[in-house]
């Protein structure tokens, strides 16, 4: 379950219900470039960037509609859908930012008390829910944390339930926000709603450098940017013939393919004997693979 889904437990279903073929939904968003839930928004009208009050297993929480009132397939819902509970008000408002103010002060509180314990973990941030309910703390550490002792604390300094939890190195990264090597904020924190899965493979088809410090974002993870174009490549190296496979050009003349360009067609061809080879690009549309030979494998 991801980070947000256990959040906000918008869609997680106590039960089945029949649902119709079509049904009307908002897109709920609690956190910046966060994952987006859906909910039943009864009879209210809403646009893009209204706040709504809303029910989460979480307990009560304060969104931003990320899409207004539509209708969705019921297949895309998992039921129960929760219902809005009501358009924000001014009151609301007020409550949300003197919630953000109180967050901050608990941040300082629970890093003075981490200290004190000795513990060997980094608290990433506080959040309330909007009911002032829970206090939730996000920490990093390289190992389990035994925070027993710490959470009695933090219950007698804020008198509510508190809870812990350990997050991964991209969810820190996505909260911290930042700038990657491109000098743009990071992308999980200012648009990606989820994280993509990203593989070595895309950067070998991209022929990127295999330098881990070059295709690793801040996170020290493979870069999310990586699966952006790989689509394009992967479509590029299966039209193309793959490297060392024996080639025709439109003149007759058989050589080997050993260097492939996925994006601009371009084949680097070698011709003649091993030694004393000649070479010439030439675009895919006028190579024939050699029986035998076969197109579309990746590059070495």
């Amino acid at each position: 379950m991801s980070k947000e889904v256990a959040e906000s437990g918008a869609g997680v279903p106590a039960e089945t219900e029949a649902l119709p073929e079509e049904v009307e939904v908002i897109g709920i968003r609690f956190k910046e470039a966060g994952k987006v839930y859906y909910f039943a928004p009864g009879n209210i009208q809403f646009t893009e960037n209204d706040a709504a009050i809303v029910e989460t297993a979480r307990g009560v929480e304060f969104g931003f509609v990320a899409a207004g009132n539509k209708t969705v397939p019921s297949r895309e819902i998992v039921p129960p859908l929760r219902t809005v509970l009501r358009k924000a008000t001014a009151d609301d408002y007020k409550r949300y930012e003197t919630n953000k103010a109180k967050e901050k002060e608990a941040f300082t509180v629970c890093l003075d008390k981490i200290r004190a314990h000795g513990l060997d973990m980094k608290l990433i941030e506080a959040e309330y829910t909007f009911d002032n309910n829970k206090l939730v703390f996000y920490f990093s550490a390289d190992g389990r944390v035994d925070f027993r002792e710490l959470v009695k604390d933090l219950a007698s300094a804020f008198h509510t339930r508190i809870e812990l939890r350990q997050i991964g190195i991209r969810d820190e990264a996505k909260l911290l926000g930042g700038l990657g090597i491109c000098g743009r904020p990071f992308c999980c924190s200012s648009f990606l709603s989820d994280f993509v899965q990203v593989s070595i493979k895309m950067a070998k088809e991209q022929n990127l450098s295999l330098n881990s410090s070059k295709i690793s974002g801040t996170c020290g993870r493979l870069m999310c940017c990586l699966r952006y174009e790989s689509a394009v490549y992967e479509e590029g190296l299966r039209l193309s013939p793959a490297v060392d496979s024996r080639v025709k050009t439109q003149d007759g003349l058989v050589g080997t393919v050993t260097e492939v360009n996925p994006l601009s067609g371009m084949i680097k061809v070698a011709f003649g004997e091993r030694g004393s080879e000649t070479y010439k690009t030439i675009h895919r549309d006028k190579l024939t693979v050699l029986p035998g030979e076969k197109k579309g494998r990746q590059q070495n």
